[in-house]
């Protein structure tokens, strides 16, 4: 159990959880990603913008 960096709200992390995976918040929806999952240690996860090329 750990709680959302944004919003404060308890997330249970699923068991299997490996760093660099993704998870959403179930209360504001923000993407947090592992950083530790032995420790519950979340980030919000960094946005990678799309190169259409231009």
């Amino acid at each position: 159990m750990t709680k959302c960096i944004e919003c404060e709200a308890e997330i249970s992390l699923p068991a299997g959880l490996e760093k660099g995976e993704v998870i959403d918040c179930p209360e504001c929806g923000v993407e947090l990603e592992v950083v530790n999952a032995e420790k519950g240690e979340l980030r919000v996860a960094e946005v990678e913008g799309e190169d259409w090329g231009q």
